[in-house]
């Protein structure tokens, strides 16, 4: 069984289902995508996941336990944590700040994982005292991500982590999700740039209209004629 298991997600806003069903599970040490098109659920998903709107039906699951029915703050005490795409830091506080903001559910010595952090992310440990809102869109999101692993979780999970940055920063914040990987997170990710993501993946989901579509490893769906024609642009 993963440990991170979302079976028969059914839910969505306001009464209208956009989750018909679908299925996510993700284990320790993997990277998992969700890639489809837009409005299939991707994103809605992720929010099921977190606890941030309710299912109508299904499970979500953290080893052995049911966490359906917890906040995502208690999702957070449970081991989750999430960097949404937008308005994912204090622009008005410095790097340091937004670090330290992240363990706010933290009694122990956070600064250990500081310094780990500043380790997987240097260009943070350089502008540490400066306003978070001065830096660039790329190292914004290393800000972002580096906030999420300060409350030290077993599973991440990134809401499109590279929009709006260049090819030359996504390729770097991918570089630096593999490092992650290496602690033994499990990490939960959507992402549009479908096949950059999957090139790194060791499993994918391509979601259509809330269901599961194609699941299999990143690389099979990169050589999978179907996947390849309808979501990644042949």
């Amino acid at each position: 069984m993963s440990y991170l298991s979302a079976t028969g997600m059914r839910g969505g806003y306001g009464g209208v289902d956009i989750l018909q069903g679908c299925d996510i599970t993700a284990d320790k040490g993997e990277i998992v995508v969700i890639v489809g098109p837009n409005g299939a659920g991707k994103s809605t998903a992720m929010k099921a996941i977190f606890g941030m709107i309710d299912l109508r039906e299904g499970d979500v699951r953290l080893g052995d336990k049911s966490i359906t029915n917890l906040s995502p703050q208690d999702r957070v005490k449970e081991g989750m944590a999430m960097v949404p795409q937008t308005d994912n830091i204090f622009t008005s506080m410095t790097v340091q700040e937004n670090l330290e903001m992240g363990a706010f559910l933290r009694r122990d010595d956070i600064y250990a994982t500081m310094e780990h952090i500043f380790d997987l992310f240097p260009i943070l440990k350089d502008k540490r005292h400066q306003a978070a809102g001065e830096l660039s869109g790329g190292q914004r999101q290393q800000v972002a991500v580096g906030r999420a692993l300060m409350t030290q979780p077993d599973v991440l999970m990134l809401d499109e982590p590279t929009a709006g940055v260049s090819p030359i920063v996504m390729d770097e914040l991918f570089d630096r999700i593999l490092e992650v990987r290496k602690t033994g997170i499990a990490i939960l990710m959507v992402e549009q740039n479908a096949r950059q993501a999957l090139e790194i993946a060791d499993k994918g989901y391509v979601l259509v209209t809330g269901e599961n579509r194609f699941t299999d490893t990143g690389a099979a769906l990169l050589a999978n004629p179907d996947v390849r024609r309808s979501f990644l642009g042949g």
